[in-house]
Order: structure tokens, then C-alpha cells, then sequence
């Protein structure tokens, strides 16, 4: 793969968590455009990869370059403003505030929800509609599939070059995972690239173009969904599981 179609890249990425070492030499490419998965087994290290890739764990050996800009020693506040968005898995909605205000607090261009870009909230309104609907309303008292869809709506409320997102179908009824499905196409379609931690493996083979597989702190496969998708054997031996 080319450097100019390689947006984010992980070279020999080990990360240790106090005495626990948990990534051992983590090999990834995300390439522009696409959707690309991290699956695996639980304790495999896709969140502590991703913690990593934003700042929040140091790397202790091994470079993260971004976009051309070498991010392995980088803030988390700088690493996010070179337009890269994360929703962990617990999703860090305020409760207290309403769906606006968590809205605004991600629009760093914008200091009242009038200064928003209109034509950005439209298109996060058509993916979301429960935004919308429930605008005015204090996040806390949203469904867990609508605080999902507004954790993603706010990272996405100025234009992206990569969102991260930590498990976004977990614990969501089917009808919303089907929504989010959708809305990841949309959102793909704008441009934006897009890794996710996903354990639902529907999820995955719907929205995946490229995959990799993470066991025991290393990417043990790496390659194109489509591929591993028509490959029961090679699902079973990384997975233990059948698309």
C-alpha cells in the first residue's frame, strides 16, 4: 500500500499499563477513505490500541504517524486537533447537560448552537434523527442506543479526517444497530475514514473493507473484509466463530 493511501500507520506499537505489558508490537494501517475493523477476542488489545493511537496510553516503543505527522509522543488534545475524532465505549455523554450543549462542547468553532455549520447539523439530523428530536432534552435521560447515536453525531459535528469509534453496536436492539450500520455508510461516503472495535460480526462484514485481527497484544491478521468473509476455515482459526 502506498504511504499517500496509508492514513494512520502503527509500527512495532508496544504499550505498557504499570507493569502490565499489553501490546507487543502492534503492525496497522488504516487506509484513507475506507472503513477498517479491529476484531478479536476480549483482553486482545483493540481498546488499549486505540487509547494508545489517541495519546491517552504512551507508547513505550514503536511509532504512530498520522497524516505525515509522527503523533507517538503527542498530547491528546493535539492529536485531536489534527481532525481526529474518538468515542470510547462508554461513550462520554454528559448526562447533566442536554443533547445541545453536548452538541456545542464538541463545536470548537462555535460558541452558541447558532454559530453551529446549519448544513453539518442537517446531515448529522437525517443520520440521527433522535438529535433532533431530543435537542433540548437532558442526555442522561436518552436510550442507550440515542446516546450511541449522539456520542458519534457529536464527534462528528465539524468535518473529520478520521473517526474512532470503541464498539459501537454493543448492547444496541437490532433495529438501532441497523441504523448505525447506515449511518457509518453515510458517513463513509462523506470521505471520512473510519476504524472501529466492533464484536458484532454482522456489523463488521456489512461495513468493513479492510480488517484486521488483533490476539495477545498483536495484529495476528491484516487484510480485506470481503476476503475473510469468504473464508469460513481462516474465521475459525482467528475468531473461533463463523461469519
Amino acid at each position: 500500500m502506498s504511504q499517500s493511501s496509508v492514513l494512520l500507520e502503527l509500527k512495532d506499537v508496544h504499550t505498557h499499563i504499570g507493569a502490565y505489558h499489553i501490546l507487543h508490537g502492534v503492525n496497522l494501517q488504516v487506509p484513507r477513505g475506507e472503513l477498517t475493523l479491529l476484531l478479536g477476542r476480549n483482553g486482545a488489545g483493540k481498546t488499549t490500541t486505540l487509547r494508545t493511537i489517541m495519546g491517552l496510553w504512551q507508547a513505550s516503543q514503536g511509532t504512530l504517524n498520522f497524516n505525515g505527522h509522527d503523533i507517538t509522543h503527542m498530547t491528546t488534545p493535539d492529536i485531536a486537533s489534527l481532525n481526529i475524532a474518538y468515542v470510547p465505549e462508554n461513550m462520554g455523554i454528559f448526562s447533566d447537560l442536554t443533547v445541545e450543549e453536548n452538541m456545542l462542547l464538541a463545536a470548537r468553532k462555535a460558541a452558541r448552537s447558532n454559530q453551529m455549520d446549519a448544513a453539518r447539523l442537517a446531515w448529522i439530523y437525517a443520520m440521527f434523527p433522535a438529535v433532533e428530536k431530543f435537542w433540548h432534552h437532558p442526555a442522561g435521560k436518552l436510550s442507550g442506543g440515542q446516546k450511541q447515536m449522539l456520542a458519534v453525531a457529536r464527534a462528528m459535528v465539524e468535518p473529520r479526517d478520521l473517526l474512532i469509534v470503541d464498539e459501537p453496536s454493543k448492547g444496541l436492539a437490532p433495529a438501532i444497530v441497523q441504523n448505525m450500520m447506515e449511518a457509518f455508510q453515510k458517513m463513509k461516503a462523506s470521505g471520512v475514514t473510519i476504524l472501529l472495535v466492533e464484536q458484532n460480526i454482522h456489523f463488521a462484514q456489512q461495513l468493513g473493507d479492510s480488517v484486521a485481527v488483533m490476539d495477545n497484544g498483536r495484529v495476528i491478521h491484516a487484510g480485506s473484509m470481503a476476503a475473510l468473509s469468504a473464508d469460513p476455515e481462516l474465521q475459525q482459526s482467528l475468531l473461533g466463530l463463523a461469519l
